[in-house]
């Protein structure tokens, strides 16, 4: 999966059109092989994009759980530490 995509379910306020745009995005472009799409391709890559985004909403306003929202400050600080610990840098 790509690393670049996060989770977006569970988290208060909830994962905005950008988000998951971004995610849509990254994940066609990892389907694909491409970074940006030739003359040729780009509408077939915009339509993947517009798709896979519209199927992430849908299944984000379908899935339900009891587990309190995460807080998107809180989930930050522990990616930098994971990430600190990782690769042994200061963050």
């Amino acid at each position: 999966m790509c690393r670049s995509i996060k989770t977006l379910h569970n988290f208060e306020p909830p994962a905005t059109e950008d988000e998951i745009q971004a995610a849509a995005l990254q994940f066609v472009r990892k389907l694909s092989g491409f970074t940006k799409p030739s003359k040729a391709n780009e509408e077939a890559f915009s339509l993947a994009v517009e798709q896979v985004a519209a199927a992430a909403r849908s299944l984000l306003d379908a899935l339900v759980t009891n587990a309190e929202p995460r807080n998107r400050e809180t989930e930050i600080e522990r990616a930098r530490a994971k990430s600190a610990k990782r690769f042994g840098t200061e963050i």
